[in-house]
């Protein structure tokens, strides 16, 4: 089985009865009353004509990508804390 690359979007939208209808558009993850906003995941090739889609709609104010793909995630330089390391070695 092989993994797909899968990426967010950010939904605007202007009323709570309308995130029903973004289900149909990707896997809904969250959505937010207050700030009338929804996080919807759909596969990575296909983020563009999403957004082109769901920005016709006529309840959508507007749509972002997420960029949690761009932001490196690999900490090379890390330095450990002696506090924590003193701490793992006192239960041997």
């Amino acid at each position: 089985m092989m993994r797909v690359s899968r990426q967010g979007i950010v939904v605007y939208f202007q009323q709570m009865k309308n995130v029903r209808h973004l289900k149909k558009h990707g896997h809904l993850i969250h959505a937010s009353k207050r700030r009338k906003y929804a996080i919807i995941y759909v596969n990575r090739d296909e983020v563009e004509s999403k957004m082109a889609e769901l920005d016709k709609l006529s309840y959508v104010i507007r749509t972002e990508p997420s960029h949690k793909p761009e932001i490196r995630t690999d900490f090379e330089n890390a330095k450990p804390d002696k506090a924590k390391e003193y701490d793992y070695k006192f239960g041997i």
